[in-house]
């Protein structure tokens, strides 16, 4: 399809419409999986030094992408929580990237390059790198890959003049990239395919040009190695035992699965089935045999088929290349392939497919009209698909529930989904999903613990705290099995020895929230309400949006005689959580205890519109009405908290009060 567009405005303005139309749904959407680790609960993002701590050191919280970190801390200055405008940041980035991926097309004389463009810009593949926050990673570095690559083929024109300030700026550009994502560090293999593609000499001129990037991205990933080791992020979970050949056959098998997800993008999922290498299988070789005889093939019709395919096929490969299996990848434990790790690669894919349609229609004298009629229904096509899919990140449980659905023996799916509605309050629906789990999957720690917190929310301790036993025995580096370990503990009457385990899993990680927020609960259950308040305090520093942890705070600033603090904390609470109970109910019992009982009486009825059980809440909410004097209204309150907790000695007490002096 030559001169694609007489305007280029016309042609980059509807790149941009299709691919904001195509991801519209991501902008209702909300926060999944581990975009509480890089937004709602790093504390890097809010920490007065937390910009130097991203780039200088290795912190536990986020792998080390100090690029993505810096964005993420100023999107946090503009919208705070809110996920649409990191949603927002997303979209656009991938827009630019599509406008750019034209360009750099069309500057390699490459026919059907707008076609590609589109393509690439509303492609379902593309939805877990958009529609996820997280994945700032893959936008973001790819804006600086592209805008790299640009700058070197401006410097290696022949009528460029002053070629060296490019070059300076190729580099300067490449930085960001890689500190976005270390995968950028295949950018060098892109820079020699350019040169070929343009039939440029590469001698030893070019190749002494291309070691600067070669060498930086090999030091950033190995510093980037480096941080995850000291981080203890990944730890023993990153070692695995494929060998030579086994980690050839996922590579050759992972190439082919990517490719005909391209080709057929259907039951796309977060976490595919992870499948069994056996070197021992000769069906498994196929995949392999299969990669050789392709790449014979374009040899020996490189003459016929010209240069093109040649090096869309080796781009694809090439840029997939540290995430086929040759390099420990901690995702390996549970699939060896995901969407978003061909975010660049497949635009070799793209551009080759597109390019084939521009000459097939051309050969074929296809009119304007009918081109555009048949490239407007595929792009139609494509961009309903992942406007679908697009769709099931909008929350947590819908997400995993669409992972499970599609991939039922996948562990993780089952574990999240459990974690999740574990979260909403739904135990024993998360006992099911912790079960499954467990059966797919029991000699891991995740598993282990998963169905430990579910047992534990149901009572079952002695059970639950076997399961936690289990997840140390196989990992006794494995922090949240210690803290749920000594939150059974706590429940058991043993705060004393839930504070050993809580040591231990801050010996692991000093930084975990958690922990920090169990620690306070257990000191203070043995009265060292002092220790509790640092403890609250350094869970607050991790993640300040923590509600437990305020409320409890307040708490033991109330036991310790510190009233405004006590107010505050609570009214921190309710700033981040309008509806949180706990949080009414204790600052009215503050309210009372200062003598401001129509307030007090406001925040009790306020805390029983959120929980109408809340038998503490009606019990409070009596007392201050009987000091106003309207004994019938607290007589109700009171025989509603009996009748929710007939054991409750505090409410049956002051109803026997009110009935003797009647």
């Amino acid at each position: 399809m030559k001169n694609e567009w007489k305007s280029p405005a016309a042609g980059a303005t509807l790149i941009l419409l299709l691919t904001f139309v195509a991801y519209l749904p991501a902008l209702r959407c909300g926060y999944i999986w581990d975009d509480d680790v890089y937004v709602t609960r790093n504390p890097l993002l809010t920490a007065p030094d937390g910009l130097n701590r991203i780039w200088f050191t290795a912190h536990p919280y986020t792998a080390y992408f100090p690029m993505v970190n810096t964005t993420l801390r100023f999107e946090h200055m503009l919208w705070g929580l809110n996920p649409a405008g990191y949603h927002f940041v997303n979209i656009l980035l991938h827009a630019i990237n599509a406008l750019l991926v034209w360009v750099v097309l069309r500057k390699l004389g490459l026919s059907g390059s707008w076609l590609a463009a589109a393509i690439w810009a509303v492609h379902p593949i593309n939805v877990e790198s958009v529609a996820w926050i997280t994945e700032l990673k893959n936008t973001q570095s790819t804006l600086f890959y592209l805008l790299t690559l640009l700058a070197w083929m401006k410097f290696t024109d022949k009528q460029t003049t002053r070629p060296w300030r490019l070059y300076a700026l190729a580099l300067l550009l490449y930085g960001p990239a890689l500190f976005s994502k270390t995968t950028a560090s295949t950018l060098p293999a892109a820079m020699l395919l350019v040169l070929w593609l343009r039939r440029q000499p590469i001698g030893w001129r070019r190749f002494l040009q291309i070691v600067p990037f070669f060498c930086y991205g090999v030091g950033i990933g190995l510093l980037s190695m480096w941080c995850e080791a000291h981080s203890g992020n990944y730890g023993e979970a990153l070692r695995s035992s494929y060998g030579a050949v086994g980690r050839l056959l996922i590579a050759s098998h992972a190439l082919w699965f990517y490719a005909a997800k391209l080709a057929w993008p259907t039951q796309l999922t977060f976490i595919y089935p992870r499948w069994e290498i056996n070197p021992h299988d000769p069906r498994q070789y196929i995949w392999l045999i299969a990669c050789v005889a392709v790449a014979l093939l374009l040899w020996w019709r490189r003459q016929a088929i010209g240069r093109g395919p040649v090096a869309a096929v080796v781009f694809f490969g090439a840029t997939l290349s540290p995430l086929l299996g040759f390099i420990p990848v901690y995702t390996f434990r549970y699939s060896f392939v995901a969407n978003h790790y061909q975010y660049v690669a497949s635009i070799g894919l793209i551009a080759l497919f597109a390019g084939g349609v521009s000459r097939h229609a051309d050969a074929w004298q296809l009119g304007h009209a009918m081109r555009r009629t048949l490239s407007g229904a595929l792009l139609v096509v494509l961009g309903a698909l992942t406007w679908q899919l697009a769709r099931i990140y909008q929350d947590p449980e819908t997400l995993w529930r669409d992972t499970v659905a599609k991939n039922p023996q996948g562990w993780l799916g089952h574990t999240n989904l459990a974690e999740e509605l574990f979260r909403q309050g739904r135990v024993a629906e998360a006992t099911v999903e912790s079960s499954a789990a467990f059966r797919l999957k029991p000699d891991i720690p995740e598993t282990n613990c998963n169905l430990g917190s579910a047992l534990l929310a149901a009572g079952k301790v002695d059970d639950a705290i076997s399961h936690f036993e289990e997840a140390v025995r196989l990992q006794p580096g494995f922090a949240p099995a210690y803290i749920n370990w000594g939150v059974a503990l706590v429940k058991m009457g043993k705060p004393n020895d839930a504070i050993r385990h809580y040591e231990t899993a801050l010996r692991i990680n000093p930084d975990d929230a958690g922990a920090h927020y169990n620690m306070g609960v257990a000191l203070e259950n043995v009265g060292r309400a002092a220790e509790a308040i640092d403890h609250y305090e350094k869970a607050l520093r991790t993640n300040p949006d923590y509600v437990e942890a305020h409320v409890n705070l307040g708490s033991a600033f109330l036991r310790t005689g510190k009233v405004p603090e006590a107010v505050g904390e609570y009214e921190q609470a309710l700033r981040i959580n309008p509806d949180y109970a706990e949080a009414h109910s204790n600052l009215g019992a503050v309210l009372q205890r200062t003598g401001k009982l129509p307030e007090a009486i406001a925040q009790y009825e306020q805390a029983l519109r959120i929980k109408p059980d809340y038998v503490e809440a009606h019990f409070n909410l009596g007392l201050a009405l009987e000091k106003l004097g309207r004994t019938a209204e607290a007589i109700e309150h009171y025989q509603q908290a009996l009748k929710l907790r007939p054991d409750f000695a505090p409410a049956r007490n002051a109803l026997a009060r009110l009935r003797a002096d009647q």
